[in-house]
Order: structure tokens, then C-alpha cells, then sequence
């Protein structure tokens, strides 16, 4: 078959016939089957963008076998560091290296040959899709839920832009490389801290995977404690958090974050010299780093003294990296007998080790880590740790220094972004009326063309006066816009709300339409996304329902993660190793069916593995089998209506193919429903290889049509043509998927391995029906068995029904 022409073939078919547009009058079928969309920042798909996109295509059909309505639609998440990085590097204006590059992937996206609904597709960088990201900005502004502060950053200087946690890796910038620094900026958050609880309580109810829920659970961090306020001798006051109150009367020292506010305010001129060269040396650590278990712990005295309010000692107060002021209060108690970080801190700066809680039998080392019974606690000695968290909190609550409360790790999402392609913030400066957000009306702001994106620290848009010069909207005045652009997070945390309504130029979605649509059926991306993209999606979809524009709280019913497709070496692809597959290749040597088979069939789709072609071959062989087959029983005349024992045995193989290939699609287990595939052709091939006069030629055209059904999600064009030429009267995508007759996988007879003192001997067939007596007596008949036990006793035969016999003789 020549490939490349039935591709092309049928690629224009199914865009003439809108085989696969979603049709909105059968909504009540619907499935929504959603890929993560792609970054065009590259110039062409690599492997990568074929097995999250092919594979997951080949479900969606067997769907829309099965009877869905399938909405499978496709877009790019435009905006972005990478875009820029390519200008910057390149100096071709991001905006048209992206349209150029968008164009290049359509072509090679429909040259896959996936069921994509074109037209809803969609492309974060233009303005009738951002206009729509900054009214989701105004609506979570409106709803005090984005608001603007201070706040210490990961400042890039290669970038020259901040860099949410989730983009630092070992301390460096995970687009260039470079160190990065902590820098105050006035930015922009969303305060996703304020759906903590939710986003944790809802994560039981998801199909996701358990790996996944692991880490956005571990990523949102709920801590159950209590609250504690210490004053300092200057009289101000700060809290902290900690879920050992019980301990707070061993108390030693107290540690500040070298961010905290306080900390420069109460540094005593002796130790300024000291603080400033901590502060600088920590702007260089990495927030990881700074909470890594086995990092030495460091810390500087500040010359200044905080009193305990458990007991009212005067105790120092030291900074050190392992405190974060955005996490908790930025501030913690030092308990050296019962921590063991304070515990190795205490001993560094000579400390003293209060011990505050025994174990009751014993073992009371130190750092004891354990519950236990108080002592050195003043009217708590003798209380449990349990009972003396409550009471210690309850009894400094009364004194107004304590309360009970529930922690998270979770931080606000940091949005503000100084670069230039990206998404205008919608917000104005005025002297008079302060930030003012810009109306509805008046979206999108445009991001404008002609800018110097080059980074020199400063935001691209801040120099560009005809973008920063505006007037306010509410009183008329000359104003200022915001210079920064929205973090690309923001763009794809709402991008499955507008496929279904892509082109509503009035709103971002229609809520009767979306409500219908969603949530996604089936999502399919990278695991790398579990504690950003898909935790903020959950956030933005519950924010909504809260304003009343949707009635569900969670974007991805079911979630599956593709795995890495890495180098030939075992290492990821990247251009610098030269390791880089391009499938281009393959596919203008196989044609683009067999190297998607071969994807699905050579690799467990949710965990990858290295790049290795042996087996194409094999799999553009496996079609061709298939071909010959499907074209010899085409021409096959016959009337032998015959149901004997090899009619059954293929009845059987065909049911046995057509139960475990429609679980396996569903549990994503492409490369096993591939083998049962091609263990089905085999059983074809060897009913096939009987006299033609035996052959039941109908129940073997049945068999093989089943086949092309069974095959066809794996290899679209190659199937559609087969039906077509075995009279198929509409598309082999309109044509239901086949169901098991569970009644054919009931056996009329059943094999048994026949051995002789546990040892092979012989296979044997026998009526399923078959007594104990019957089975012995036909396995001790049986030649084989005749000759090996000759002349020997027999002492026993082991009957496991339906398996085995073994015939134990001396």
C-alpha cells in the first residue's frame, strides 16, 4: 500500500466530510478528550509531540467507536520565555517566529492524520484569546483574589526577569542557567493560598495518577499547629507557626527569615556588618537549597532579644537560610532538646539545650524527637505532649499570644512577569485614583509590536511610551499602564474553558455550552506539570465556579502521563547532547501510521524508555501481513457453513482479542493491545492456512473485518482503506467498535500439559466436561505418556483441572 498516498487520501476525505468537527447536536454523548497543547518555540514536532499526540489520538477514535461524541480540539500556548529566548537569540520578532512556527506545526499536526476539531483552535499570543486572559485577571481583581505587594523574588539576571520556585532548578534559572538572586519587586499575585484546603480535600475524588496527587498533596503541605506571638524589647511583635507547642518552654533562641522586615529594623550596629554579608550571601541560594535536610545550618545573631511568652525569658534572636519569610510567618522558635536541626544549630553557636519533654521510659537522648511527658514546663509538667499542644495554645490565647491554627506550604502565585511576549497586565497607575483595573470595554490591551525586547533589567513595555502612556479610567487624568506582562501559567490555566467556545467574540465562554462540556473526559500531558499548570488550572476552574460562571470545581476528571521518549543514549533529547530524534525521517520512509504504531508498540506509553528503531520494521510488516489478509479473504467465494473445532478455536481468538484490546485502550496499555493484535493476525493466518474447501469463508471475512475494526484507532488511514475496499459503506470511525461474545470465550474444550514426573511430556485436548477418571485414563492412553511410563509404577496422577496433569510413577 502506498502510504503516503492513502494518507493524503483520507486526510482530505475526513476534512471535506467533517469527520472530525464535534457536532453540538449530540452534546448528551459527548467526550472530551484533551492533549496538553504545545509551545511552538520550537520549528517542528519531535518525538515528544508524537507520543503525547498519536497515541492519545488512537484513544480518542476508539471513543468515537464506542459510540462518544468526541471533542478532541487543538491549539498553542504561544506566549512565553522560550519565544522570546528564540527572538532575543535569533532577532526575528517573537511574533512572527511564532506564526511561523504555528504554521509549520499545523501542517505537520494534520499530517499526523489526528481526529483534531480545527475549528476550534486556539493561540494564547492573539489578542481574541488574551483579551480574554485579562478579564480573568479583572474578575479574580475584582474578587480580591490578585492583589499587588512587595515581595522577595527569584530574580534571573541572564533573563533578566522573575522566575516563579517552580522554574528555579538547583539554584539556577531552568531557561539559561544562570544564578539567581533574591530582589524585592512590587508584583502582582493570585492568592491561590485562599483555595488551599479544596484544592487538597478534592484531590481524593480525581482519577489522577496517585504519584501526582502525591506531590500537588506534598506541594500544598497542610500542617495542623498553632500560632505563638513573641515581643521584642523594641516593643515590636512577631508570630510564629509550629506544631509542638508542647515544647515552647525549652524555647532557646528564635530565628527570623533574612527577609523578615524586622530584620534590618532590630540589627544592632555591632552585628550590621555581619547581617548585610549573610543577607547577600543568601540572595544567592536557591529556596530549595535553603530547606534541604542535609545542608550545614547557618545563621547570624542580630543584637537583639525576643521574649518568650510561655515563661518570659529573654531569648536572642538569630537569621538563618532555613527560615523563608513566604512560608509560615518567616519566623521560628529554636527548641535544641527536641529538634534535631536546632539541635545541630544550638551546638554550632553554643546555645543552650533546655530540655523540656522525657519519654517516660528511659530513652530520653538528645534531640528526643518524640512525644513524651513535660518537665521544666511550669503548671504543665507531667501533661502528655497530645494534651499539652491544646492546652499551652488555649492558655496563651487567653493572654492574647496564641491561637490555634492550620498551616500550608502552598504560597500565592506570583504572575508578574518583566518580559515582553506575554499577555498585558490590565491594570493603570494614576496619581490621583492609585492602580485602577482597565474596563472590560476597553480589552484587549494590546501588547504592541514595535518594542526593544532585548532584557536590560528593566520591563520591554516600561520603554515603550506610546504602550505606557494612557489615562485613567476613572477620572480622566494622565496614567500610567502596568509594564508587565502575565506569567504564561495564567494563559494555560483556563485554555480548556475556551476550546469549546473558541470563537465567542463576546465572552471568554458561553456558561450554558461550557457547563455541557466540561470537565475534560480524558487529559493527557507531562508529569512535570503536576505542581504548576494542572495545580493552577484546579484553582482558576474553582475560582469561577465561585463567581458563578461554572457549576463544577474541577477542570480533569481523568488524567494520564505519557512518558519520556530519551536518546538513543538513554539520556533526554536535547540539541546540545545530539541526541535529538526527528521523526520527519521515519515517516517519509514508513509513512506516518506505522511510526505511530511503532510508538505505541515499542514503548509503555506512561513510562518511555530510549529511542530504539529495531522493531519499525517489523511493524511496517505487521501491516503488511494484515494487507494480505485483508485482500485474500476479499476475494474468497465459499458457502461452508461448518462450526468444528478450528472454526471455535478462532471464534475464540477473535473474542479473546476483541475483550483484552478494548481494556487495554482504556487503561492507555497501547503496546499490549498491539500484541494481542498481532497474536490475533497469527490465529488468522493459521485458520487461513487450511484447505479452502474447510474454510468457513463467512466466519473468516467476519473475523478479518473485526480486525481492521480492532486496528483501526492504531492506524487510521491504513484501516479506512481497507474498509473502504472491503465495502465499507461509511467511515471505519462511524462504524461501531466490536463487543466480546462472552459465550465464544467459554471453552467446549480445554488444553492440558501432560507430564511425567513433573517433566513435559505432551499436550492434550480434552472435553471440558470430562470426569477425573476420564482425564486419567486419556492422559495414561496417550502414546507419548504410554512409552515414558513403560514398564514403571504408577504411583499417582495429579489432576489441576483445566491446566495440568502429571503422572508421578517409579
Amino acid at each position: 500500500m502506498d502510504m503516503h498516498y492513502v494518507e493524503k487520501k483520507w486526510q482530505e476525505k475526513w476534512e471535506k466530510s467533517k469527520l472530525n468537527y464535534f457536532n453540538k447536536k449530540n452534546m448528551d454523548k459527548k467526550f472530551y478528550c484533551l492533549e496538553m497543547f504545545s509551545y511552538p518555540s520550537a520549528a517542528k514536532l519531535h518525538v515528544g509531540h508524537w507520543y503525547n499526540y498519536g497515541p492519545t489520538d488512537s484513544y480518542a477514535r476508539f471513543k468515537k467507536m464506542k459510540g462518544y461524541e468526541v471533542f478532541q480540539p487543538m491549539g498553542f500556548d504561544a506566549f512565553g520565555l522560550p519565544a522570546e529566548n528564540y527572538a532575543i537569540k535569533t532577532g526575528i520578532h517573537p511574533k512572527d517566529s511564532t506564526e511561523k512556527n504555528i504554521a509549520t506545526m499545523e501542517t505537520q499536526l494534520k499530517a499526523m492524520g489526528a481526529m483534531f476539531d480545527w475549528s476550534a483552535e486556539i493561540k494564547t499570543c492573539e489578542e481574541d484569546y488574551y483579551k480574554w486572559t485579562q478579564w480573568l485577571f479583572l474578575k479574580l481583581y475584582e474578587n480580591g483574589l490578585a492583589y499587588r505587594k512587595e515581595a522577595p523574588v527569584n530574580w534571573c539576571s541572564g533573563c533578566n526577569t522573575v522566575l516563579a520556585n517552580e522554574q528555579v532548578i538547583d539554584g539556577k534559572c531552568e531557561r539559561c542557567g544562570t544564578v539567581i538572586v533574591k530582589k524585592n519587586l512590587t508584583q502582582w499575585f493570585f492568592k491561590i493560598t485562599a483555595y488551599a484546603e479544596e484544592l487538597l480535600k478534592d484531590l481524593d475524588g480525581l482519577d489522577w495518577p496517585e504519584k501526582t496527587k502525591a506531590m500537588q498533596r506534598n506541594w500544598i503541605g497542610r500542617s495542623s499547629g498553632g500560632e505563638i506571638e513573641f515581643t521584642c524589647e523594641s516593643g515590636d511583635t512577631f508570630k510564629v507557626f509550629t506544631t509542638r507547642a508542647d515544647t515552647v518552654f525549652g524555647v532557646s533562641y528564635v530565628v527570623l527569615a533574612p527577609e523578615h522586615p524586622l530584620v534590618k529594623k532590630l540589627c544592632s550596629k555591632e552585628q550590621r556588618a555581619a547581617v548585610d554579608a549573610y543577607l547577600e550571601e543568601t540572595s544567592k541560594t536557591d529556596e530549595i537549597d535553603r530547606l534541604s535536610t542535609t545542608r550545614e545550618k547557618t545563621g547570624v545573631f542580630i543584637g537583639h532579644y525576643a521574649i518568650n511568652p510561655a515563661n518570659d525569658k529573654r531569648v536572642p534572636i538569630y537569621i538563618a537560610d532555613y527560615v523563608l519569610y513566604s512560608y509560615g510567618t518567616g519566623a521560628v522558635m529554636g527548641v535544641p532538646a527536641h529538634d534535631e536541626r536546632d539541635f545541630a544549630f544550638a551546638t554550632k553557636y553554643g546555645l543552650p539545650i533546655n530540655r523540656v519533654i522525657i519519654s517516660g521510659n528511659g530513652d530520653d537522648d538528645l534531640p528526643y524527637c518524640e512525644d513524651g511527658i513535660l518537665v521544666n514546663s511550669l503548671g504543665h509538667d507531667g501533661e502528655k505532649s497530645a494534651d499539652a499542644r491544646k492546652a499551652i495554645i488555649n492558655s496563651l490565647a487567653q493572654k492574647g499570644k496564641g491561637a490555634h491554627c492550620i498551616n500550608y506550604r502552598l504560597r500565592d502565585w506570583l504572575v508578574s512577569r518583566q518580559r515582553y511576549w506575554g499577555a498585558p497586565i490590565p491594570m493603570v497607575y494614576c496619581d490621583k485614583c492609585g492602580e485602577v483595573p482597565v474596563p472590560v470595554k476597553d480589552l484587549p490591551v494590546k501588547l504592541p509590536y514595535d518594542v526593544e525586547f532585548k532584557p536590560d533589567g528593566k520591563s520591554p513595555l516600561a520603554k515603550s511610551e506610546e504602550f505606557m502612556s494612557t489615562v485613567c479610567p476613572k477620572c480622566g487624568r494622565k496614567a500610567r499602564r502596568d509594564p508587565d506582562t502575565l506569567d504564561t501559567f495564567v494563559c494555560s490555566s483556563w485554555y480548556f474553558l475556551r476550546y469549546p467556545d473558541a470563537k465567542n467574540p463576546d465572552e471568554p465562554f458561553d456558561k450554558d455550552v461550557i457547563n455541557k462540556m466540561l470537565p475534560v473526559d480524558k487529559y493527557v500531558g507531562g508529569p512535570e506539570h503536576a505542581c504548576m499548570h494542572l495545580l493552577y488550572a484546579r484553582f482558576i476552574t474553582k475560582a469561577l465556579r465561585d463567581m458563578g460562571y461554572l457549576n463544577f470545581g474541577e477542570p480533569f476528571k481523568s488524567l494520564t502521563h505519557q512518558g519520556v521518549i530519551l536518546g538513543p543514549d538513554g539520556n533526554r533529547m536535547s540539541k546540545s547532547k545530539g541526541n535529538v530524534i526527528s521523526p520527519d525521517d521515519y515517516i517519509e520512509q514508513y509513512g506516518s501510521d506505522v511510526f505511530r504504531l511503532y510508538l505505541m508498540f515499542g514503548f509503555s506509553y506512561t513510562e518511555g524508555g530510549p529511542w530504539n528503531d529495531d522493531g519499525i520494521k517489523s511493524v511496517s510488516k505487521f501491516l503488511d501481513r494484515v494487507e494480505r489478509l485483508a485482500e485474500k479473504t476479499r476475494a474468497m467465494k465459499g458457502r461452508n457453513t461448518a462450526f468444528g473445532r478450528d472454526e471455535k478455536e478462532l471464534n475464540y481468538a477473535r473474542n479473546y482479542a476483541i475483550l483484552n484490546v478494548n481494556k487495554d485502550l482504556e487503561a492507555f496499555s497501547f503496546n499490549t493491545a498491539v500484541a494481542r493484535l498481532m497474536e490475533y493476525v497469527n490465529a488468522l493466518y493459521k485458520y487461513d492456512a487450511a484447505d479452502d474447501s474447510l474454510k468457513n469463508v463467512k466466519l473468516l471475512k467476519d473475523c478479518v473485518n473485526d480486525l481492521i475494526l480492532l486496528l483501526a484507532p492504531f492506524t487510521p488511514h491504513f484501516c479506512e482503506e481497507l474498509w473502504s475496499l472491503a465495502d465499507g459503506k461509511k467511515s471505519v470511525f462511524l462504524t461501531p467498535y466490536p463487543e466480546a461474545d462472552m459465550n465464544a470465550l467459554v471453552r467446549d474444550e480445554v488444553e492440558y500439559a501432560v507430564q511425567v514426573n513433573s517433566k513435559m511430556r505432551c499436550k492434550l485436548v480434552l472435553s471440558k466436561d470430562a470426569t477425573v477418571d476420564d482425564i486419567r485414563a486419556a492422559a495414561l492412553a496417550e502414546p507419548k505418556i504410554a512409552e515414558a511410563t513403560e514398564g514403571k509404577n504408577i504411583v499417582n496422577v495429579i489432576i489441576i483441572p483445566n491446566r495440568l496433569i502429571n503422572v508421578i510413577c517409579k
